[in-house]
């Protein structure tokens, strides 16, 4: 499996995604921001987390004019499949591969602990090694992680099975700790090969770091 990692000015997560995969098994090669044509051969496209551009204007807001983000929109409508963590979620939805808008967090207050996420459907190849109402525990770290969308949006999302994974405490009761809209953790597109999650699977591969849960995440795009 090929696994092509974007990196921009204040991504800081690259590496760690770079490692996940690796440890995997896949091969892994970065892609600078100013990179126009990505890699042959990828099987998997993944955004990381970090602050991309430091985050002015708005969480992925001038990631969007980067010189490589016309490469991902049409690797997206191609079919290649696509993974947002945390701030590439938020570009996904700059770029409108993704429905809905990223607001700070109902606190304002920025988040970094592990929380429990259900996984609310699974007939995707991202959590395709999941049953519906697994529960996984995964690190979350943002300050702009209260996803928005309208009724009629939300609406859509819910009949096309794009809401994946939702906050929750233990006991798989809704535990929203930023204001999400339905308590969202991540979405996906209605094709079905874009994906954006707020928490950090490839920061719970090891029971060194508290939790192998994101392992099965990652798996579910290889073949």
């Amino acid at each position: 499996m090929k696994v092509g990692v974007i990196v921009f000015p204040g991504t800081n997560c690259e590496i760690d995604t770079k490692y996940a995969y690796e440890k995997l098994g896949a091969e892994v090669e970065l892609i600078w921001h100013k990179d126009t044509v990505l890699p042959k051969g990828l099987d998997l496209l993944v955004l990381p987390g970090g602050f991309s551009y430091g985050d002015y204007l708005r969480s992925g807001a001038i990631a969007k004019f980067s010189p490589v983000s016309d490469a991902v929109v049409e690797f997206a409508k191609k079919g290649g499949y696509i993974l947002g963590i945390c701030n590439g979620f938020q570009i996904l939805l700059e770029l409108s591969l993704l429905p809905g808008a990223m607001k700070k967090n109902q606190d304002i207050h920025f988040i970094s602990e592990y929380h429990y996420l259900k996984v609310v459907n699974n007939d995707n190849k991202f959590l395709r090694l999941f049953d519906k109402g697994d529960l996984v525990n995964i690190p979350i770290a943002h300050g702009e992680g209260n996803y928005y969308i309208d009724d009629e949006g939300f609406s859509r999302l819910r009949d096309n099975s794009q809401i994946l994974l939702t906050y929750c405490d233990k006991d798989a009761k809704e535990l929203n700790p930023n204001g999400s809209v339905g308590a969202i953790a991540g979405i996906c597109n209605k094709d079905k090969n874009v994906f954006g999650l707020m928490p950090h699977p490839e920061r719970a591969v090891e029971e060194m770091l508290g939790s192998k849960d994101g392992v099965k995440m990652l798996e579910g795009f290889f073949k």
